[in-house]
């Protein structure tokens, strides 16, 4: 009687597990439909746990300041009721804030350190106009600054963990095929497949390629498992019969004709229509955009560096950094002079003209690490893996970079740049122009001691396409911040390398 009344109870056990199973199921598809449904209405809830957040995390610095940290209410300049009067200012200022720094814009293919980024800049102008407001505007200065900055920390905190939660469950239900988004691409390109590739590659997006349609390419044939479907004319009969959450226009460019028919189809059948353009290659991710009247002009090229407060900015760090490097290394620029000399006849600085800012030549400079050779015999080719004409010295020079010390002379005389892609001879620039598309473009921007492409990898023998891919990346997104890592970078990877001989 026992066994029997054991076995009974694990069959109910198992038919309660399977219910609850079914149970979570359809509660997560209900909650997939609603995400998918209702977005705005979630919008919303978001938007009102942010607010609960901020005014739990305001209460909570009043508590830690008042009653944990120091004095306590009763002995405060401003009684309690007028700090937590002024919520009714600050949680629909730091709303309004998380609108317009993005808090609030689709995370699926974002990075957390940019959510969370934007939380921080929207707590750090929220506490700026916070405390503008009161101590300038109000003049009242009985406001406890360390509250606010408590406040600060604690808002940034709860608010950054609330996202991070909310990023790992949607992940996790992915991952378990829920809150997914189904995707029909229309037209195979470079587009598609390099769409099609990140998607793949990153499937905590939730996104699933559902197949292509393509007039050019046979049915059947597949990219990475994802099957061509048929032409693109079965697209008006496709959207009524599937329940597609997006279309991705990925026309190649001699199919743009029938762009103006499939927007409109998809518009017709109400699915949300995106576009990815198959000219990458020739526009930047972020391009600059004109109004000219009502009628948007994109750059082909935005260069920050065309700006002219980043010129001025840029140069004055040249001046005062390539400054500072000569003093610093001075020694030992003075000890590498006096061993080639000793080593080796000839001069010790060893000049070559280069291509650098709009097309113009320079004499770049460097420490002599070759042995003399008749005029014009260095100008036919790149050294190579043991190259015979290196002296010794030479060597060990090339290997630690030490020889290209004397270009802070450049920088300084304004033919260089600390960081900036690397000059070339005008004999390859010729060559390169030729060869490599968008290959002049470095040109824009003055050479560097040391750039992007150095620190990762590209230097002496190795791939021109790479390298220049890697300037240019450096000339469209120029910043400040990009140069400091770049030079810190060049402390750590760029000096000894095993492509420098």
């Amino acid at each position: 009687m026992v066994w029997s009344e054991f076995v009974v109870h694990c069959k109910r056990v198992k038919e309660i597990r399977d219910r609850l199973w079914a149970a979570g199921c359809r509660f997560c598809n209900r909650v997939t439909d609603m995400i998918r449904d209702n977005q705005k209405v979630l919008n919303r809830l978001h938007l009102m746990m942010d607010a609960v957040i901020t005014a739990v995390s305001y209460v909570l610095a009043y508590y830690i300041k008042f009653n944990v940290i120091g004095m306590g209410p009763e002995t405060g300049v401003l009684p309690a009721r007028d700090y937590l009067f002024l919520l009714f200012a600050i949680v629909p200022l730091y709303m309004l804030l998380y609108y317009k720094c993005n808090v609030y814009t689709p995370k699926r293919t974002s990075r957390r350190r940019h959510e969370i980024f934007s939380i921080i800049q929207a707590n750090a102008i929220g506490i700026a106009a916070f405390i503008l407001f009161l101590y300038v505007v109000l003049k009242e200065i009985n406001i406890s600054r360390s509250m606010i900055f408590i406040f600060f920390c604690l808002n940034v905190f709860f608010t950054s963990c609330s996202r991070l939660i909310l990023r790992k469950s949607l992940q996790t239900m992915r991952s378990k095929g829920y809150n997914l988004k189904h995707i029909l691409l229309v037209g195979y390109s470079r587009a598609a497949e390099e769409y099609i590739d990140r998607i793949l590659d990153n499937p905590q997006w939730g996104y699933v390629v559902c197949g292509i349609l393509d007039e050019h390419v046979p049915h059947g044939a597949m990219y990475r498992g994802i099957k061509v479907l048929g032409s693109i004319g079965n697209l008006e009969y496709i959207l009524p019969e599937n329940k597609m959450d997006e279309i991705a226009i990925t026309l190649p460019l001699k199919d743009y004709d029938r762009l103006e028919e499939i927007v409109d189809i998809c518009e017709k059948a109400g699915v949300h229509t995106k576009f990815i353009p198959d000219y990458n290659s020739l526009i930047p991710t972020h391009p600059y955009t004109e109004d000219l009247m009502g009628l948007p002009v994109i750059n082909i090229r935005h260069v920050p560096l065309t700006n002219t407060f980043n010129v001025v900015v840029k140069r004055t760090v040249d001046i005062v950094g390539s400054l500072i490097a000569i003093v610093i290394t001075s020694p030992i620029m003075l000890l590498i002079a006096l061993i080639i000399k000793g080593t080796s006849p000839g001069p010790v600085i060893f000049r070559q003209e280069r291509v650098g800012l709009h097309n113009k030549t320079f004499y770049m400079y460097k420490f002599r690490s070759m042995a003399m050779q008749p005029p014009g015999e260095e100008l036919k080719s790149w050294t190579t893996r043991g190259d015979p004409r290196v002296t010794p010295f030479g060597r060990f020079l090339r290997g630690t970079s030490l020889d290209e010390l004397p270009q802070l002379f450049n920088i300084l005389k304004g033919d260089m740049s600390l960081v900036g892609p690397r000059p070339e001879r005008p004999l390859f620039v010729e060559k390169f122009r030729q060869e490599i598309p968008r290959y002049m473009v470095k040109h824009q921007v003055r050479p560097g001691l040391t750039g992007w492409a150095q620190v990762s990898g590209y230097r002496g023998d190795t791939s021109i396409r790479k390298r220049i891919d890697y300037d240019l990346y450096y000339i469209e997104n120029w910043t400040l911040g990009f140069d400091l890592k770049i030079m810190l970078m060049t402390f750590f990877t760029g000096f000894i390398n095993k492509n420098a001989y």
